[in-house]
């Protein structure tokens, strides 16, 4: 895909987040709005995936650490074609199979149930080393949230995979600056992110996580990269082009009333438009 068709890509992402947060009256739209394209690199270019046979056992894998930030994934799954789009409007609805976090029992497409902070990396270098064991070609990648990694068993995971030489896991910091509590360097900092990767043997690569050029050039070079896993540090707009969640702590875990939903589906309009005249 060109950059424009995945950044139309990820506008689909971002208003199917902003659905289903709305219609939930709950949920976590600011780091999923971060995070849109990373998930729509990682589904619609990256990774190895057929959304008609979710469980081929040859597939690329994906681990959602930061869980809360299901809208995200959801929004991504529907619109690779793993379900219906519509399905998104039922996000948390009693009866829903789209619950508050990702769930692989009942999700296509979801490879790891997840939601306590923390514990992704270690199920995704689990998977790595089993793909190594049994010689196989996928590859692992796990998105966490720049807070979450302020959780011990991120760096005993990180210790384990550096050791262990898995250059088949990618692991993606979303690093919005901002957690539930505030920015991230006020409530118990984990900055130098790279350095602390790179004490644990990772190949490390800092990009804007925003812009699918770096994006790209960045799963590229995670890719020829051997005997080493890679950390890429996306640096990240908490809230992405919706304007009163940019950069605003506020909108981490809490959903858009009906007047706020038309302002943030205006501004996504008018970023569509913006696309259109490219």
């Amino acid at each position: 895909m060109t950059d424009l068709e995945l950044k139309q890509a990820a506008l689909s992402v971002r208003k199917g987040i902003i659905d289903g947060v709305h219609s939930a009256k709950a949920g976590h739209p600011g780091g999923s709005l971060s995070a849109a394209e990373l998930f729509t690199y990682l589904y619609f270019e990256e990774m190895n995936i057929d959304p008609k046979n979710p469980k081929d056992p040859d597939r690329d894998r994906f681990v959602l650490s930061k869980g809360h930030t299901a809208p995200g994934l959801y929004s991504t799954l529907a619109n690779r074609g793993y379900f219906p789009v519509e399905d998104l409007l039922t996000l948390r609805h009693t009866g829903s199979y789209l619950q508050g976090h990702p769930d692989m029992k009942h999700i296509p497409g979801v490879d790891m149930s997840s939601g306590s902070l923390g514990q992704g990396l270690s199920a995704a270098a689990g998977m790595a080393l089993a793909g190594k064991l049994k010689k196989k070609d996928y590859r692992v990648y796990v998105l966490c949230g720049d807070g979450e990694i302020e959780e011990g068993q991120i760096w005993e995971a990180a210790m384990f995979s550096g050791f262990r030489k898995l250059d088949n896991l990618c692991v993606i910091v979303d690093n919005n600056n901002l957690q539930i509590d505030g920015p991230i360097d006020q409530v118990c900092s984990p900055y130098p992110i790279d350095k602390k990767f790179e004490s644990f043997n990772f190949h490390v690569i800092n990009i804007d996580g925003n812009d699918f050029g770096e994006i790209r050039r960045a799963f590229e070079e995670a890719r020829q990269t051997k005997d080493k896993p890679t950390a890429i540090i996306a640096h990240t707009l908490k809230g992405k082009d919706v304007s009163f969640m940019e950069n605003s702590v506020d909108w981490h875990g809490k959903a858009p009333n009906d007047e706020e939903y038309k302002i943030a589906m205006e501004d996504l309009r008018k970023v569509g438009e913006a696309l259109c005249q490219k």
